[in-house]
């Protein structure tokens, strides 16, 4: 793995577009941190920029970098839930303007996979995490439902998990509070 993880940073440093598994569906991904990259995402997907897009992080430790504030429920509830969890903040920060939404929120996910934990750690930046499929048709819950016309547009494709066939579905999505209210968007 440690191969992989080497090769696809560079691909992400170097402004690139990447398909690869994430913690809970394979997706299109590139650095948070750049605009272009982001861009890219966007007009691959055929996407409306109004809709936002999660970004991936290695570590809860990371959160304040990212958003003005952090409840103090929020590293609890990633902590409790075992499936796949992305939190919309409000105060977006230090990301890419485009990966931000327009009310100034950010849907964040801390991962728990090997792969995207360590790429995301290498990299040193947040990664974006969009379903592998042009907006608004099904998303892809294997490698082998992907789409040829995503996997050509893309920069590099991860040789990992490709003939892996699991359960699983896009992460849950609550949006939380600073007071630590919060409401689930999508379960």
């Amino acid at each position: 793995m440690d191969e992989i993880v080497k090769k696809t940073v560079e691909f992400l440093k170097a402004g690139k577009i990447i398909l690869y598994p994430s913690d809970s569906i394979w997706g299109l991904g590139c650095d948070a941190t750049n605009a272009k990259a982001v861009q890219r995402i966007f007009k691959i997907k055929q996407r409306v920029e109004s809709k936002s897009l999660i970004v991936l992080l290695d570590s809860t430790d990371k959160l304040a970098y990212y958003v003005d504030k952090v409840p103090d429920i929020a590293p609890d509830l990633i902590d409790s839930i075992q499936t796949p969890l992305t939190i919309i903040f409000s105060g977006a920060k230090n990301l890419a303007k485009n990966v931000i939404a327009e009310d100034n929120t950010i849907a964040i996910r801390i991962v728990r996979s090997e792969f995207c934990r360590r790429l995301i750690t290498q990299l040193g930046h947040p990664i974006v995490s969009s379903s592998a499929n042009i907006s608004g048709q099904p998303t892809p819950i294997m490698f082998t439902s992907i789409e040829d016309e995503i996997k050509n547009s893309v920069d590099y494709v991860v040789n990992l998990e490709q003939r892996l066939i699991r359960e699983v579905k896009p992460s849950t999505i609550i949006k939380l509070e600073e007071d630590g209210e919060f409401k689930i968007i999508r379960n």
